[in-house]
């Protein structure tokens, strides 16, 4: 009698686990093969940081494409200002602002610059970020620190500074560009890793955060976490030098962007390229 208890009980775990996956695999199914509506956002003001060059440069140049105005923020004004030119070629307000965003003061003068000049942010993206190559052991303690101030905490003080006007609008965007490290720790990486899987928990506590409000329907969040991309060259010698650049696939950052602007279009919470990741990633949530 035990022993048929114990089989049925194995039976009604396996429906129970089919029952609970059947759902999540059918979403997956016909999200490869349906196209979600994309909304508007022509003529919205999207702010976007580290936006002077790289993957950040690449996502201003997408919005621009959906006809959105750029706020470009970064420290370097040179490529900055090139970039803001490139926008402007586009038909859409475009303006550089030099600013430290891991500087919680800063980001308060820049919400207040960026809306005395172009008006509220309706989009704002989290791109800026830092990737030390180094082991636990290395570097001083005000180079750790640095990296969680870019990679992690600049991401609560811009939350901070745009997220209240987004809720008097009821409506907005926010979107973090996280890292396929927020879910694959590698060594030699360890305060990038760290920084990044802070990202992530604080993006999806933030989401949750959101519809306990009643605003996720108002203010979407996305966080994407990219693979490889060959915007740094010393990240690059390493694979190269770890043989691990012909294993991996190398991603350009202009399709990044583009996943990651239909990422806003589409309202999806988590953008991952190579997508084949997503489900397998996931797992781990």
């Amino acid at each position: 009698m035990e022993s048929l208890k114990f089989a049925l009980s194995i039976v009604l775990d396996c429906l129970t686990f089919v029952v609970l996956v059947i759902p999540i695999l059918v979403r997956y199914v016909v999200a490869l093969f349906v196209s979600p509506q994309k909304k508007k956002i022509t003529g919205q003001l999207a702010l976007v940081t580290g936006g002077a060059n790289g993957l950040g440069r690449e996502i201003c140049l997408q919005l621009a494409k959906e006809g959105c105005h750029i706020a470009v923020i970064d420290l370097d004004a040179t490529n900055g200002e090139k970039t803001v030119e490139d926008l402007r070629k586009m038909g859409v307000k475009a303006k550089f602002f030099k600013a430290d965003i891991s500087n919680f003061d800063a980001v308060q003068g820049l919400r207040k610059e960026i809306e005395g000049s172009l008006g509220p942010v309706d989009i704002l993206v989290n791109n800026a970020g830092v990737l030390p190559l180094m082991s636990l052991r290395e570097g001083k303690p005000e180079d750790i620190q640095k990296v969680l101030e870019i990679n992690l905490l600049s991401h609560f003080w811009t939350l901070r500074a745009f997220i209240e006007g987004m809720i008097e609008r009821r409506m907005g965007h926010i979107v973090a560009v996280a890292s396929v490290a927020s879910y694959l720790p590698q060594g030699r990486m360890i305060s990038y890793v760290a920084s990044k899987y802070g990202l992530r928990g604080l993006m999806e506590a933030f989401s949750d955060e959101l519809y306990y409000e009643g605003l996720s329907d108002q203010i979407n969040t996305t966080i994407t976490f990219p693979f490889f991309m060959p915007t740094r060259k010393d990240l690059i010698d390493m694979l190269c030098k770890l043989k691990i650049i012909g294993r991996v696939p190398i991603f350009a950052p202009e399709k990044m962007a583009r996943r990651t602007v239909n990422g806003i279009l589409t309202n999806r919470r988590h953008v991952f390229l190579p997508n084949i990741l997503s489900p397998g990633l996931k797992q781990y949530e």
